[in-house]
């Protein structure tokens, strides 16, 4: 009798496992989807340095201008 009653206390029941399954299934799939949002979002900020960077390469691709002349102070007076 007393080992019976051992046993059921240290049963849990079906509704007590299904209960935790579903807390747990929506706990980790809310991180999923939080994940996946930031892997999004991290996306579309490296696409945007990637386009800022080819904007600064360009710019200095280009010849160097010499923006003094006509200035009263530059080279030809």
């Amino acid at each position: 009798m007393l080992l019976n009653q051992l046993a059921t206390f240290l049963l849990i029941d079906q509704s007590s496992i299904v209960t935790v399954l579903i807390i747990v299934t929506v706990f980790f799939g809310i991180l999923l989807l939080l994940g996946i949002r930031k892997s999004y979002k991290l996306k579309k900020e490296n696409e945007r340095l990637d386009e800022i960077n080819r904007k600064i390469a360009e710019e200095k691709e280009k010849p160097y201008q010499d923006f003094t002349e006509g200035h009263m102070y530059g080279g030809d007076n």
